[in-house]
């Protein structure tokens, strides 16, 4: 089978099954908790073509690897360990452990890693879609005034079920948060996607037309019973509400599962969790989550439309390192929910950014192949981490390459806060998530392409240009790898 010897000597690398608490992975990375990392082979690793580095943040141990062949390896090395790595039944002393490691701001942005690093899949396919349709559909593109379905009308059906297949993801998306944060709470995942479910039901008045209703004055659908008057309002789109719901959930999960006689756990807990969670989350979870969601919202825009240029260049500045800890996964959520309300807010203006940062990462890449001479396979990492960054995966480039020689991420830093200042001034944002990159150009609002194409030209040159300058410097120029 692919990369089998290479699955066994990492895991003997890393201790054996023994060292492993935990095992999971992400697009590019093996992401393990063990036990105790200072015994990890890092020359072993490092000496394997398929590593492309390893680094350790938040009390994770991480080795690059890359797209796709990830998959493949992690599938190896959970079939080595028979599967216990990542068992879902955790004992109580590895869960106590968990909670223990880490300051509350890391464990914070772990729990959100664990609840959306998981849907990103459905995330980026339904916001590459959501892309395909903005060129269909988008006037302006092809011709003056039309889009291409004005143009060939014969595509209007096509183009409709695009928007389908795009716009699904986004409005059930209460469904993949429940199933997702119920799991990682401690619950069962199915009660998570059952709640997710009743949040979006379609007898409920739909959660995007809320809004307008409410500001025109129109009346609102409601229960009224034993005095009590609650909205009948969906969660289309809305990210904070599922979240909070479904810790709700699993702990009340969990408390009846305790005191419920075994002989009617199996039907009475489903019934009381889901009916209690249910009718809280409607009387006034829900309601209070979702004007903390439009607060929140609403506010990231205001910062990033009065910061312009110098918040942006800020902000791209401090994108990579932010990336190091691992804190890029919170602006999943918020992107998700920029997104979803993008008829208020416009749409992301984290994911240029990144896109910048992405950029930038893989021109210091290929400025360090052009400059690596006696390291053959660090410059093969160079090379190929390079395109890759370009292309939306960036942690290759990054970590086994950059952050080791120090001074490519330095110049990959400044590229990316003159790119991210650019786009920022000219307000860019996304309407889709997708690949953060090249690709990344249909996820765009249409009206922004050439000045998203700008800044990442900018980002991807200038990170070349301050790498090559700052490997003039004499602290770098017998730098080990070169």
């Amino acid at each position: 089978m692919a990369y089998e010897k290479e699955s066994k000597v990492i895991l003997d690398a890393i201790g054996g099954k023994e060292n492993i608490e935990e095992m999971g992975h992400c697009a590019t990375r093996l992401r393990l908790s063990l036990k105790d990392e200072s015994i990890v082979d890092e020359k072993t690793l490092n000496d394997l073509d398929v590593v492309k580095g390893t680094f350790s943040t938040a009390d994770q141990y991480q080795i690059i690897i890359g797209s796709g062949t990830v998959n493949q390896v992690y599938a190896q090395i959970d079939q080595l360990t028979g599967g216990a790595s990542q068992s879902e039944e955790k004992s109580e002393t590895t869960e106590k452990k968990e909670k223990k490691k880490g300051n509350p701001l890391q464990r914070f942005v772990k729990m959100l890693s664990d609840i959306f690093v998981p849907i990103i899949p459905a995330i980026v396919a339904g916001g590459l879609l959501m892309g395909l349709n903005n060129i269909f559909t988008a006037k302006g593109i092809f011709a003056e005034g039309q889009s291409l379905v004005d143009m060939y009308p014969h595509f209007a059906q096509f183009a409709n079920m695009i928007n389908i297949f795009a716009s699904a993801p986004f409005a059930l998306l209460p469904i993949l948060i429940g199933f997702s944060a119920a799991k990682r709470f401690g619950g069962n995942a199915f009660l998570g996607a059952a709640l997710g479910a009743i949040m979006v039901h379609p007898d409920l008045m739909n959660g995007y037309t809320y809004p307008a209703a409410l500001a025109d004055g129109d009346p609102i659908p409601k229960w009224e019973f034993l005095g009590l008057s609650i909205a009948q309002v969906g969660y289309q789109g809305q990210v904070l509400p599922i979240l909070v719901s479904s810790y709700i959930l699993a702990t009340l999960e969990r408390g009846l599962r305790r005191i419920i006689p075994t002989v009617l756990d199996n039907l009475l807990t489903p019934l009381f969790a889901i009916f209690i969670t249910s009718f809280v989350t409607f009387l006034f979870v829900g309601p209070l989550t979702r004007t903390m969601g439009y607060w929140l919202t609403d506010g990231l825009t205001f910062l990033y439309e009065a910061g312009g240029a110098i918040g942006g260049f800020i902000f791209g500045l401090f994108y990579a390192p932010i990336v190091i800890t691992g804190m890029h996964h919170s602006f999943i959520a918020i992107e998700t929910s920029l997104i979803a309300e993008q008829a208020k807010t416009g749409g992301s203006f984290i994911f240029p950014i990144a896109a910048m940062s992405n950029m930038a990462q893989g021109g210091a890449a290929l400025a360090a192949f052009m400059l690596i001479k006696q390291n053959k396979k660090l410059k093969g990492v160079a090379s190929a981490a390079g395109v890759s960054a370009v292309l939306g995966i960036t942690e290759p480039a990054m970590f086994g390459v950059n952050l080791k020689l120090r001074y490519p991420f330095i110049g990959a830093m400044v590229g990316s806060a003159l790119g991210a200042a650019y786009v920022s001034f000219f307000q860019v944002k996304a309407t889709a998530l997708g690949a953060a990159g090249i690709p990344g150009v249909i996820s765009i609002a249409p009206g922004s392409w050439t000045h998203y194409i700008i800044g990442m030209c900018i980002a991807f040159v200038m990170s070349i240009v301050v790498t090559l300058v700052l490997s003039k410097r004499k602290k770098y120029q017998n730098a080990e790898e070169l």
